[in-house]
């Protein structure tokens, strides 16, 4: 029965290992970029920001008081990096096209982030203006933000 139970935790850690595993998340705690995608220059849309090393991190909540972005609205410029870091609960992170109006260069929906400190990085290369972004999940229940881009 020990046996069993051992091969069936083993399994259970290689299947978690599996689903997590490729996904466009990071699960660093460094409040530094090692290497983010967004570099000087031009992208299909658009010119890219050059990276200022500056992280907004943004958590992601799930507790008695609700499901929730913390801070829910905040600003940053082109070239910071906006990072979402999962506290409890299961997430999402998606800047609908419908909420942004007349908005480009969106960054996709994410995967959900299921483990505490599982961290999504999105470089700021959006225009300035105010971005609406909400939790696919948990959008009815109020999980939603925004996010002001400064030059």
């Amino acid at each position: 029965m020990k046996y069993s139970r051992n091969i069936l935790s083993f399994i259970a850690v290689s299947v978690l290992a599996v689903a997590c595993g490729g996904k466009e998340t990071e699960t660093s705690n460094d409040q530094t970029p090692s290497a983010p995608s967004a570099t000087a220059g031009t992208s299909a849309s658009g010119p890219v920001a050059t990276p200022t090393g500056k992280i907004v991190v943004v958590e992601l909540n799930s507790d008695a008081q609700g499901n929730y972005f913390k801070p829910a609205n905040f600003e940053v410029h082109r070239g910071d990096i906006i990072r979402f870091t999962l506290k409890s609960g299961v997430h999402s992170v998606h800047f609908l096209p419908d909420s942004n109006p007349g908005k480009t260069n969106l960054p996709p929906v994410s995967d959900l982030l299921q483990l505490p400190n599982q961290t999504l990085d999105i470089p700021v290369n959006l225009a300035p203006g105010k971005y609406f972004f909400q939790c696919d999940p948990h959008a009815a229940l109020g999980m939603m933000g925004h996010v002001e881009v400064e030059q």
